[in-house]
């Protein structure tokens, strides 16, 4: 089994679960040089609200796309437009990469702005 099979695997077993609590869900992807964030229905049928590192914006902010920096700005982006869509409880889906560096970045500043995990 390789690493994306692996990480494919740990993402399954936690949007089971996430499903089983009907909630919003947190859904991040993680690349060597963009972090891309989307808030999906319980139903997963569409998504509320969304922000990555390559939107213009975003990259305005911080010069760099594949640091820390820039995740805490996609997450304070996702927090705000989450708000703006009426929604401040979701289910944090980190699609099976460690809760670690631009993840725990990213998590953290969405609580900062107002999420709940």
């Amino acid at each position: 089994m390789d690493k994306k099979t692996a990480r494919q695997r740990r993402a399954r077993k936690t949007r089971a679960r996430i499903r089983a609590s009907e909630a919003h869900r947190l859904c991040i992807h993680r690349t060597p040089r963009h972090i891309y964030a989307q808030i999906i229905t319980p139903d997963g049928a569409h998504v509320v609200a969304a922000a990555a590192t390559v939107e213009s914006e975003v990259r305005a902010s911080d010069g760099a796309t594949g640091n820390i920096a820039a995740a805490q700005v996609v997450g304070r982006t996702i927090a705000e437009r989450a708000k703006a869509a009426g929604i401040s409880q979701v289910a944090f889906d980190r699609s099976g990469f460690r809760y670690h560096g631009r993840v725990k970045a990213l998590a953290e500043a969405a609580r900062e702005g107002g999420l709940e995990f």
